[in-house]
């Protein structure tokens, strides 16, 4: 780094904080409101060669702006949030940050399209939520109290969107959220959001899903109503039972932690990902091994763009491991 990322003033390799703004330069985040859209620069075919007007030289398509394909970098961490073939906009929203020797915070939220101004709603609680898992990290608290924090704090970003008059459609989302320390991952949610751990090749911690889905349908499985091929089909399969926002109430995350004896990497996704590729052995056939978190992130939103892209899709990709930058 040699320009401060806050007032563009020089510093050296070896400066904490920018003498000019007093920003800490061991702490780095995506913006608040979310990451450019112009940063994206991959086509959805796969080219990176974009001319100066915007249409792919390889297949030829116009590229997407601003919301509608969201890319974004940090150490040992990356993510995508891209709107898909079939919806008119984007109302997925993702964050993270990163701090130097602490570890690395993430979190996706997926807007309910069956509220308004859902867009607004996930980004103000990936907003909230990232500030307070990046001040944990920056802090050393308690993964566990910091997630149940975060999502106190980005379900009342979310709940003071409402209109007071129109509470039935008032701006919610669900919620996934990770943070990764050299004591662990913990993971934290509401909704149907999700998270994986895809482990190395050979590891001797298998790859499994980290959460449950809050769904009226998931509940009908776990009581024994449906087994879990039918809940697939059934209506109710994506009728959220948990959300943050709207009328949500208080709300209390479900919270594991995961204590990895190899490498691997943590994944956070929406349905729009997951609705293609539910199961690991699905992932683990799509992701590219010993790739940079980027490029497994573009590879997972690919093909779930290759199998229709009927719903947003945001994916963030998390290194974990011994030897791996911190």
């Amino acid at each position: 780094m040699t320009n401060c990322p806050e007032c563009d003033a020089p510093v050296g390799a070896k400066d904490r904080f920018c003498e000019e703004c007093g920003r800490n330069l061991l702490v780095r985040a995506t913006p608040v409101g979310g990451p450019d859209g112009s940063a994206a620069a991959q086509c959805a075919c796969g080219s990176e060669d974009i001319d100066d007007d915007g249409f792919c030289e390889q297949c030829g398509r116009s590229q997407p702006v601003g919301r509608d394909r969201m890319e974004f970098v940090l150490p040992t961490i990356a993510g995508i949030s891209d709107r898909g073939r079939r919806r008119a906009r984007n109302e997925d929203s993702m964050a993270f940050g990163h701090v130097h020797a602490r570890g690395v915070a993430a979190i996706v939220c997926d807007g309910v399209a069956s509220s308004e101004r859902s867009d607004e709603a996930s980004q103000a609680a990936v907003d909230a939520a990232n500030a307070v898992l990046v001040d944990a990290l920056v802090e050393g608290s308690d993964p566990e109290r910091a997630t149940v924090l975060a999502v106190a704090s980005a379900n009342r970003a979310a709940g003071e969107l409402a209109r007071p008059e129109a509470q039935d459609v008032a701006p919610s989302c669900t919620y996934v959220s990770a943070m990764r320390t050299d004591s662990g991952v913990v993971v934290g949610w509401v909704g149907d959001s999700r998270a994986y751990w895809l482990a190395d090749d050979g590891a001797k911690t298998p790859s499994r899903r980290l959460t449950k889905d809050d769904t009226w349908a998931a509940q009908l499985v776990a009581d024994g109503v449906l087994t879990e091929a039918e809940a697939v089909n059934d209506r109710r399969s994506h009728v959220l039972s948990r959300w943050l926002g709207g009328d949500s109430g208080q709300v209390s995350p479900h919270v594991v932690t995961v204590v990895p004896e190899e490498g691997g990497i943590v994944l956070l996704c929406s349905d729009g990902l997951w609705n293609y590729l539910p199961e690991v052995e699905d992932l683990d056939a799509v992701r590219p091994r010993g790739a940079a978190p980027l490029e497994i992130a573009r590879d997972l939103v690919a093909a779930a763009l290759h199998a229709g892209g009927h719903d947003n899709i945001t994916v963030v990709v998390i290194e974990v491991g011994v030897g791996r930058e911190r």
